[in-house]
């Protein structure tokens, strides 16, 4: 079995990620995901883990920054309370070499 990493060098060290200053996620009511949400499905469709929850479950957190534009946050909300849109400049994300 190959490497992955070849001369221990991961792939992501010639990627240079800049991320917007403003939030291209937004949850619309914060109280809908307290109160209604019961299986809190946001933080494990995600699969870069952009949804967590605060440790007494109290708050929802959106770290926007880890967000690779797949769209599964506003497809797989069951409340639809999710607002998604391109960040700043409508390009999204934008690898670089």
């Amino acid at each position: 079995m190959s490497n992955f990493l070849k001369d221990q060098k991961s792939p992501l060290d010639s990627v240079e990620i800049i991320a917007d200053d403003i939030s291209h996620i937004d949850i619309k009511n914060k109280k809908v995901c307290l109160k209604k949400c019961e299986n809190k499905p946001c933080t494990y469709y995600c699969p870069t883990r952009v949804y967590s929850w605060s440790g007494e479950d109290t708050e929802i957190k959106v770290d926007y920054t880890r967000c690779v534009e797949c769209l599964a946050c506003p497809q797989g909300c069951p409340y639809n309370n999710i607002a998604w849109q391109l960040p700043k400049g409508g390009y999204g994300v934008n690898y670089q070499r």
